[in-house]
């Protein structure tokens, strides 16, 4: 019997399956998907052990483990400065794809529309189209891929109902200054949009800039979906544990959706990461640990191999051109590239809704320093 209607018609499998396998096959260093390639702390990983021993192996609460909750709260304010009701205003999920996947849910109705910057994190689109909602892009243009305010003001009208924000980028590794917050909140402050901010690279910005979370604005604050990922900040993204930060009247909607996605994630990971945050050096030495790694692999490509290395401010990914080496479609290339010279980037065109091509890869450098040392070499072949 032949599936009668998809409701994701456009939609195979994700390019990170597909590069991730194809590296596997050929046996290619895998600098597509953004996963690291070292171990996560010894002290986290004893701390679920002694959490599985102690019982924790039961069903969390819906809304999460209450004392995760609670060293959330403390983070948030001695990194923000804000005060956090643990009860009301924070959900654990699944990680931070359920966490966008709820929000989205929880506001937009058919025919309501999305705007979303270009290239995106490719779960965006879906999410808007499966709760019926349109997704209205607005391109970033490189090297530099800043927000043109202009556009997404002419951009706004009767049917918008949210805008969606990543900082830091992914793919990009860019991130918002002061000044886009202060148009942000001048376009918005006459309108009932609400926003989600994708944020799950929070610790990872560079050269002493700061991470200007939607928390930090109380005109912003009011009306956002703020989402963050231990698996990002611990590196531990195979345990998939984010979360979302919204006001309670937000919250409650936002749960009505949780509770038939996951209910509840697993509880003694969530014991282990409440006892992990109690010291914040662990997440607070984060950027400065991303950042020697992409300065060191940002110079093994410029002294190495004929890739224009474009700017990188956050996230653990660095784009790069390649005009200089081929004029191939970009995921031509990228496949080519896994097979003959044995390093597996993602093309950056799959982020784009129009698959815009303007040859560019993203590698991603949460790696050792081993592994991108090796993968330099290979590169150097091109």
């Amino acid at each position: 019997m032949s599936f009668a209607k998809s409701k994701l018609p456009n939609v195979g499998t994700t390019i990170f399956t597909v590069m991730s396998a194809l590296a596997n096959e050929h046996k290619a260093i895998n600098l597509s998907q953004g996963f690291p390639d070292f171990e996560v702390d010894a002290k986290l990983i004893d701390l679920v052990h002694q959490a599985m021993r102690q019982g924790y192996n039961q069903y969390a609460p819906m809304p999460g483990y209450m004392p995760l909750r609670e060293m959330i709260a403390e983070k948030l304010y001695h990194t923000y400065n804000i005060e956090v009701n643990p009860d009301t205003e924070i959900t654990i999920t699944s990680g931070g794809t359920e966490a966008l996947f709820d929000a989205i849910q929880a506001i937009v109705k058919p025919d309501d529309e999305v705007i979303i910057f270009d290239p995106a994190y490719d779960c965006y689109a879906p999410a808007v189209k499966l709760a019926g909602g349109k997704v209205v892009s607005i391109p970033l243009n490189p090297p530099h891929f800043s927000l043109d305010w202009n556009s997404i003001k002419a951009s706004i009208h009767e049917k918008t109902v949210a805008i969606l924000l990543n900082t830091p980028h992914n793919p990009t590794g860019t991130i918002l200054k002061e000044a886009d917050i202060q148009n942000l909140i001048e376009i918005i402050k006459n309108t009932n949009l609400y926003l989600i901010s994708d944020e799950v690279y929070e610790h990872l910005v560079f050269d002493n800039q700061i991470h200007h979370s939607v928390l930090r604005y109380p005109q912003l604050r009011q009306r956002s979906f703020a989402i963050y990922s231990f698996g990002k900040t611990f590196h531990t993204t195979g345990w998939k544990i984010g979360y979302c930060v919204a006001p309670p009247e937000l919250t409650q909607e936002f749960r009505k959706i949780h509770q038939f996605v996951t209910f509840a994630s697993p509880s003694f990971v969530q014991v282990a990461y409440a006892a992990y945050l109690k010291d914040p050096e662990h997440y607070l030495t984060i950027p400065h640990f991303y950042q020697r790694k992409r300065d060191i692999f940002r110079k093994l490509l410029q002294e190495n191999t004929q890739f224009d290395v474009l700017p990188c401010e956050g996230s653990y990914f660095q784009l790069v051109s390649y005009q200089r080496i081929t004029d191939e479609p970009d995921t031509e290339f990228a496949i080519r590239m896994t097979k003959e010279i044995g390093v597996a980037a993602i093309p950056v065109s799959v982020f784009y809704q129009n698959q815009e091509q303007n040859r560019l890869l993203r590698f991603c450098f949460a790696k050792k320093e081993d592994t991108l040392h090796s993968a330099a070499e290979r590169l150097s072949k091109l």
